[in-house]
């Protein structure tokens, strides 16, 4: 089935293919409902399908063998989940799950591998969005290491605002803290500590960001280093 092409490119990479590449996918995207919870892959099988979120984000987790889990990266509308698809490890050690409710297309493994292997503009933008999302995987184990609870929640905070249109996220306690991969007590305590800054209002899993521009003075250098190099290799433009 043909999508209509503004559809499509409300994905970021999609939208940075090539006319050539755009219309010979056009009729492989299968558009989906991404719902909250939903998972897309687990840890350590072969995805069948790669998501190119539009409207949705996704968390890439680490799950121990305890059932504990902590968020290594977060996908939304600049990329896809399924790197491991075209990298040849064909399965990989990270959980996709849906943290944030919407839409956005899918393509199955094997077309997507092989569109990888004409090598050409397809390969070198794949790369290159990988390479931006193995600064914000490295970048989020630094600074769980390294930062406050607090400047953690600031940088996730605005990770998950730079995929979202709007400025209300819905999100309990209790999944910040499994994203985070700490005790749902500290969520608490950093939330309320933001909220008497004035920077959010939270209630009942409704998150509203109140000053976008406080969060980032207060948060660390890790959101910024993550999003210069997204930027820096993932130009936002509209195939031609």
């Amino acid at each position: 089935m043909s999508h209509d092409k503004t559809a499509i490119t409300a994905n970021q990479l999609l939208a940075a293919l090539p006319e050539a590449e755009l219309a010979r996918w056009q009729d492989q995207l299968e558009w989906v409902d991404l719902p909250l919870g939903a998972v897309l892959h687990e840890s350590g099988r072969r995805p069948r399908h790669a998501y190119f979120p539009t409207t949705a984000i996704v968390s890439l987790l680490y799950v121990m063998e305890n059932g504990a889990s902590a968020e290594i990266a977060v996908v939304g509308h600049e990329g896809l989940v399924g790197v491991p698809l075209f990298m040849g490890g064909e399965s990989t050690l990270s959980r996709a799950v849906v943290q944030s409710a919407g839409q956005g297309f899918r393509l199955s493994s094997r077309v997507l591998k092989e569109e990888f292997e004409r090598s050409g503009p397809v390969m070198h933008l794949l790369l290159r969005y990988t390479q931006a999302l193995i600064t914000q995987m490295a970048q989020t184990a630094v600074c769980n290491r390294h930062h406050s609870l607090d400047q953690q929640l600031c940088r996730w905070l605005l990770l998950s605002l730079d995929r979202l249109s709007g400025s209300d996220l819905m999100m309990t306690q209790e999944l910040i803290a499994n994203m985070l991969g700490v005790r749902r007590e500290g969520v608490t305590e950093a939330a309320l500590s933001l909220q008497r800054a004035g920077l959010i209002r939270y209630a009942r899993g409704r998150i509203h960001v109140l000053d976008r521009g406080g969060l980032e003075r207060r948060t660390c250098e890790c959101y910024a280093v993550v999003r210069a190099e997204y930027e820096r290799l993932l130009p936002d433009r509209v195939a031609t």
